[in-house]
This record gives C-alpha cells, sequence and structure tokens, in this order.
C-alpha cells in the first residue's frame, strides 16, 4: 500500500503527463499494443508469402502429391503419403496466428479508422488465405475463431459456409475499396505499392477462382459456376502487370523462399514426373523452370518412391524464373485469371469459343519468361487444338505449367483429375485428397472432422 501513497504524492508535484509516466510502470516499450495500419500490412503480407505460399510443411507436400517435388530420401515419407498429425501443426499456426489473426486485427484497426483502402487489402488477403486453408483441411474453424477464447471449444464451419463467407469477405472488400480513402499503401504494400486497381482486380479474379472450385461440389452446377466466374473476370486481371507477387532482392536475408526449400540440405529435387513432362512436350519453358543437376547437366528428376538414396546434385532443382534468390513469389497471376476463362467459357460456349482464350492464357506465360515468339507458335502447335474431348484436359495442363510451384495445382488436379497422376511407388496410399488436421488442434479443441483421413474426399471434392 505504500506504494500507491508514494506515487499518489508524487503525481501532486508532477504536471498530469508526467504523473502517467509513473503510473503506467507495466506498459512494455517493446510490445505496443496500437499500431499503426501501414505498421502492420506489410509483415502479413511477407508471412503470406514466406509462411503459406512457401514455407511450412503445407506447400511442399501438396507439391509432393502433385509429382513436382520429390525427397531424396528412402521411403516411406511425405512423398509417399506417410503423414502425422503434428506434421501440420507449424502450418496451422501459420494460417491461424501469424496470417489470419492478424489480418483480422488489421481489418478491424481499418475500418474503425475509416482506412478503407487496409480494410480492402485485409479482407482480400484474409479470403485468399482462408481459401488455401478450407482446400487443404475441409471444414476449418473461422466465424467464432478470432473472438479471444483461446482455441477452446471452437466448432468448425462447413466447407460451404467458408466459400459463401469468403464471397462474402471479397465482396466486401471491393466495396471498401469503392469508397476510397485518404489513407494510402504506399511502400508498406510488398504487392502493388497501394495501387488499388490492381487490388481491385485481385479480388474479381480471386471471386472467379472460388466459383470455379465448386463446379462439381453437391448442390452447384458447372454452368452455373462458370457464368458466374465470368461475370467477375469482367472486371479481373487484365495483363501480366496485374500479378500479384511478392519480390525478393536475393541479398543475405532477402531470398525467394522457393530457393531456399531447394537448398541442397534440404533435400528437395524436381520430381521426375513434371521435369519429364516437360522433356516430352518439347516445351521451350524447361530452361527457363527447371534447373540442369549440377553433376551431369542434364535435365533429370527423381523417381518418386525411389528406394536409394542418389546424389542431391545428380538432380534438376527449381529454374531460375521461379526458384533463384531474387526470383518473384506469385501469389495470384494473371495467366491463371486467363485459364479460368478459358475454362468458364469451355462449359458455357463450347471449345470453338474456348480456344482463342486458351492460347492467349499458354502465351501469357511463355511471354512472362521471355520464351521467342517462334517457339510460342511452335510449341502451341504441337499442341493442338482444342476438341471437345481434350479441352479440359489442355486447359489444365497448361494451367498447371504456368502456376508452376502454386498449391491451386493440386485443387484443380482434384477437382479435374488433370493433370493425370497415378500412386508413387512405394505409395502407402491412393494420392491423398487432403491433409491431416493438426495434433495441436486435435489436442486442445477437439472437433468430429479431425477423424478425417488423407484419402477423404473434401465437400467440394464430388466423385
Amino acid at each position: 500500500m505504500k506504494y500507491k501513497y508514494i506515487i499518489l504524492i508524487t503525481c501532486v508535484f508532477t504536471a498530469l503527463t508526467g504523473c502517467k509516466k509513473y503510473i503506467d510502470v507495466n506498459k512494455d516499450p517493446n510490445r505496443p499494443v496500437d499500431v499503426k495500419e501501414s505498421l502492420m500490412l506489410a509483415p502479413v503480407e511477407a508471412a503470406i508469402s514466406q509462411n503459406i505460399v512457401a514455407g511450412g510443411n503445407l506447400p511442399i507436400v501438396m507439391q509432393e502429391y502433385m509429382q513436382v517435388i520429390a525427397l531424396n530420401q528412402v521411403p516411406p515419407n511425405l512423398d509417399t503419403y506417410l503423414m502425422y498429425h503434428q506434421d501440420m501443426d507449424g502450418d496451422w499456426y501459420n494460417y491461424y496466428v501469424q496470417v489470419m489473426n492478424n489480418l483480422v486485427l488489421l481489418n478491424k484497426k481499418a475500418e474503425a479508422n475509416g482506412s478503407n483502402n487496409y480494410a480492402g487489402i485485409s479482407k482480400i488477403l484474409l479470403a485468399y488465405s482462408l481459401g488455401s486453408a478450407t482446400d487443404a483441411w475441409g471444414d476449418v474453424p473461422f466465424s467464432n475463431a478470432f473472438k479471444g477464447i483461446d482455441g477452446l471449444n471452437v466448432t468448425y464451419d462447413s466447407q460451404e459456409s467458408i466459400y459463401n463467407q469468403i464471397q462474402t469477405l471479397l465482396d466486401n472488400a471491393i466495396a471498401d475499396i469503392g469508397k476510397g480513402s485518404t489513407v494510402v499503401p504506399a511502400g508498406d504494400d510488398y504487392y502493388f505499392n497501394g495501387d488499388m486497381t490492381k487490388w481491385k482486380k485481385v479480388a474479381y479474379t480471386l471471386k472467379a477462382r472460388y466459383y470455379m472450385h465448386l463446379t462439381k461440389a453437391p448442390g452447384r452446377t458447372a454452368a452455373a459456376q462458370a457464368q458466374l466466374a465470368l461475370a467477375a473476370l469482367a472486371n479481373g486481371m487484365a495483363s501480366n502487370d496485374d500479378d500479384m507477387k511478392m519480390p525478393f532482392s536475393g541479398a543475405a536475408g532477402a531470398e525467394n523462399p522457393w530457393q531456399q526449400n531447394f537448398l541442397p540440405a534440404s533435400t528437395l529435387v524436381l520430381a521426375s514426373t513434371v521435369v519429364d513432362g516437360f522433356k516430352t512436350r518439347n516445351d521451350p519453358r524447361l530452361t527457363k523452370m527447371v534447373a540442369p543437376a549440377i553433376e551431369t547437366g542434364l535435365y533429370n528428376g527423381r523417381v518418386i518412391g525411389t528406394d536409394g538414396i542418389g546424389s542431391l546434385q545428380s538432380y534438376s532443382l527449381g529454374g531460375a524464373f521461379y526458384a533463384s534468390t531474387s526470383s518473384n513469389n506469385y501469389i495470384l497471376n494473371y495467366s491463371e485469371a486467363l485459364f479460368l476463362k478459358a475454362e468458364a467459357t469451355l462449359i458455357v460456349s463450347g471449345v470453338t469459343a474456348a480456344q482463342p482464350v486458351y492460347l492467349a492464357a499458354v502465351q501469357s506465360h511463355m511471354s512472362k519468361l521471355g520464351i521467342a515468339t517462334t517457339d510460342v507458335a511452335n510449341y502451341l502447335a504441337s499442341r493442338g487444338t482444342l476438341t471437345t474431348a481434350n479441352a479440359l484436359r489442355l486447359i489444365i495442363e497448361e494451367k498447371n505449367v504456368a502456376n508452376f510451384l502454386s498449391m491451386e495445382n493440386y485443387t484443380d488436379w482434384r477437382r479435374t483429375g488433370y493433370p493425370a497422376l497415378t500412386k508413387v511407388k512405394n505409395g502407402l496410399s491412393d494420392i491423398p485428397r487432403r491433409v491431416l488436421y493438426p495434433q495441436s488442434e486435435i489436442t486442445v479443441n477437439p472437433q468430429p472432422q479431425q477423424s478425417a483421413k488423407l484419402t477423404d474426399r473434401v465437400w467440394w471434392d464430388a466423385q
């Protein structure tokens, strides 16, 4: 009690602001409780790039399931569909603590301050992150996940409900951007430097992505979803300049995360399925997207499930465009928008209408990689014209190349069956159609959905 009186007496002889300094003895100046929007956006964008798009186990596991990346290890391992619940602990933390919780806080602060641009961006990034989470796990917590109840007894929202909330977030983001704001992001926005026109295009493109995910979902029709997607794409990305990407300088501590994933010590290399695919197609993008093996100078992927361990230097790694120290990390790209349009057009109007959109989609990606016009034309000629029999396959196969290292390819494979994959050597099950819920979540917040197996389908992944 003596300390209280001493403080009170001291305050009588001190200016009011000085008194406040004495009283606030429990405030840590290194842990501020009020942070500007501009100081919140940059780290959460970096976290999305580093921990969701290219970090943790989840994005790598999905590339293993798609037979793009291989572990240079003796099976069984993640390559051959061995997964434990604890393997996903870090990824769940990345999504819910490092990214989505901070986006919810950013959105609340921006709305309270009338910072409409920041509010719009936070909702777009929340929709993106939430969509990535539900496509991996199925039902996930969201509507009650950020209410300060320490993760206990938080029921999961159905995936159908999550998809509705994604569209609502994007609609509200578009409305926020339309209101304008005197507070405008700049250098704190790594992706677009505060260009809200581009952010609006991203919102519409994401709307189209999540509409097209539901072409086979219960209670939906492909035609209706395609019509919704086409309407959204009319306001979506319009050129490669609209790509949403995280830039990297390549300096120490600022390297592209995929380059870090492929460092020799990681034992991650490219799989034979993807490398041989480039060679079989005679794809001129091979040298841009795949690095030759250091040992032989040849383009050589590892056969997933191989019993022995080879020299790391005998296998190809990611190439210069996507996996050098200074490569951009692509979050969402214009080529995907065109492939979405090609698929939706195919559903609504048929192969003849889809053909020019498909060609433009392939050309947009090759142009970005700097492929010569003659090589582009020769490649497209070798791939042939879309027909009723091959159209969906060609569209998704080419989209898979243009979305190299993206988790979106795993979603496309599950909903379309393309590119065609077969179970890997020494595979412990059929090719997984989801990942397991994390052990940390099962321990603190047990829910019935957590019994799902790797081969169980999520809601939209209908037969």
